[in-house]
């Protein structure tokens, strides 16, 4: 990938500590118009640019905000239908970066477009309109609510022209652009279904800053550019607003080279809040396991679409992913077929080489979108995935009902011990045995192997179907 840590020299460090001073005066006065919109009502699903043909086409464009020239890229799915209403996801870059690194993905291409977000959306049904927005002077100072505004009009842009789930809308952003991104979530709480945060910190204001909005920050123990405290006190304005139950989330030990993710409990429903503390890159929004290195190959991309895709539109908002299985069991928002996904690791069930022999345990892996990677939750309540013509079913090891019993392949044969709740807090249960599908260990390599095991709230035991 382009190392936006790389770009961190003696110029963009000063860029950031007087963001940081200046953030402190500046956005206590954050205009009133910035934040003028933060309690009305979320719009209705579709935008009025459906069914409609497109003005926008994917590239660069700009547009008139607060009396100035500015730009962004938009990228639009592939065979885009304007008879469809698509996600929204904002990529904001960091200081010294550009709309066009977020978009390219820089010397990683495509893998690495829009934070690896792109390349997941694409495999998980090309359902995703992107944009990356330009910083005035390579940044987000956001002066007077500017740059929020900047935002304001875009979407008025994108919704009167384009296809768009208004009930969809996302941000995501590293170090300035986390900041950013963590400004809207302040701002607009009723416009952002969700947003995410690499490496942030208040420097682009929070105003009013009071409104719940489902989070999830990523950050670094590591991070000489904008200390770890800094986004732990981020996470702690949406842990209050969503009132989430307050902890001190595991974190890492310097020189574990991992990561450890930690959704709260307690949120109000719709507004989870997860945090993802990791050991080896800095400041950093690629980072790999067992390295100080980073990638796109990162377990990071692979989270955030996790924390993304659970929320699909026209459907009531999930409940937090951290509490107990619900008594009703359903379908998570998403429909019943697609990947399912592991929310804690970033990857998906997988059945190991394809295989078709009967009694294989299925273990996580990144995410493909090959069929050995998809699943259907049948009306009778089975977990199916089709092979080479053979459809086989998950199914619960010699009709185990204790701890560790092995989540298995097996011939579809109706039983109990092949049927299963897929539940709108995010965990997947057994019928008979009541137990969660979990990731043993918690491990989030690929080839961990998938288990049952009690109910305890974790990562390991999150999925979403879709």
């Amino acid at each position: 990938m382009t190392r936006p840590r790389s770009r961190f020299g003696p110029a963009a460090l000063t860029v950031l500590l007087v963001a940081l001073i200046s953030a402190l005066v500046a956005y206590g006065s954050f205009s009133a118009a910035a934040g003028a919109t933060s309690g009305a009502a979320a719009p209705a699903a579709a935008s009025s640019g459906c069914g409609k043909s497109a003005t926008l086409s994917s590239g660069t464009h700009t547009i008139q905000s607060s009396g100035q020239t500015r730009s962004y890229i938009l990228r639009l799915p592939a065979n885009y239908d304007p008879n469809h209403a698509y996600r929204l996801v904002f990529g904001f870059h960091w200081v010294g970066g550009t709309a066009d690194q977020v978009d390219s993905g820089g010397t990683d291409g495509y893998n690495w477009s829009y934070y690896g977000l792109r390349r997941l959306a694409d495999a998980d049904g090309n359902g995703t309109i992107f944009v990356a927005p330009q910083g005035n002077n390579n940044g987000w100072a956001n002066p007077g609510g500017q740059d929020v505004t900047f935002v304001d009009d875009m979407l008025n842009q994108f919704e009167g022209g384009l296809c768009v789930d208004t009930s969809q809308i996302f941000s995501t952003g590293f170090s300035y652009g986390g900041a950013m991104t963590y400004a809207l979530a302040c701002a607009r709480p009723t416009v952002f279904r969700a947003v995410a945060v690499y490496s942030g910190a208040n420097l682009s204001g929070c105003t009013p800053g009071t409104g719940p909005v489902a989070y999830i920050g990523l950050h670094g123990i590591r991070d000489n550019v904008l200390p770890i405290a800094n986004g732990r006190a981020l996470r702690d304005t949406f842990v209050r607003n969503n009132q989430c139950t307050p902890q001190n989330p595991p974190e890492p030990a310097y020189g574990s080279l991992t990561h450890i993710v930690t959704a709260y409990s307690g949120c109000l429903p719709g507004k989870p809040v997860v945090w993802a503390a990791f050991d080896g890159a800095g400041h950093d929004p690629g980072p790999i396991d067992g390295s100080t290195g980073d990638g796109w190959h990162t377990w990071t991309s692979g989270v955030v679409w996790n924390f993304i895709s659970q929320f699909a539109g026209n459907q009531p908002p999930p409940t937090s992913p951290s509490s107990p299985p619900s008594s009703s069991p359903s379908t998570p928002p998403g429909g019943n077929q697609g990947a399912l996904h592991a929310v804690g690791a970033g990857k998906c069930l997988d059945d190991p080489n394809s295989s078709t022999t009967a009694g294989t345990q299925q273990q996580i892996y990144d995410c493909n979108g090959q069929p050995n990677q998809t699943w259907t939750h049948t009306s009778s309540g089975q977990l199916t995935t089709t092979i080479g013509g053979t459809t086989l079913c998950l199914d619960a090891n010699a009709n185990g009902t204790t701890n560790g019993t092995k989540a298995i392949l097996w011939s579809c044969n109706g039983q109990t011990n092949q049927q299963w709740n897929v539940n709108s807090n995010g965990t997947v249960t057994g019928a008979q045995s009541g137990l969660c599908l979990d990731v043993t260990g918690a491990s989030t390599a690929n080839g961990a192997l998938v288990e049952l095991w009690s109910c305890n709230g974790g990562s390991n035991q999150q999925w979403t179907l879709s």
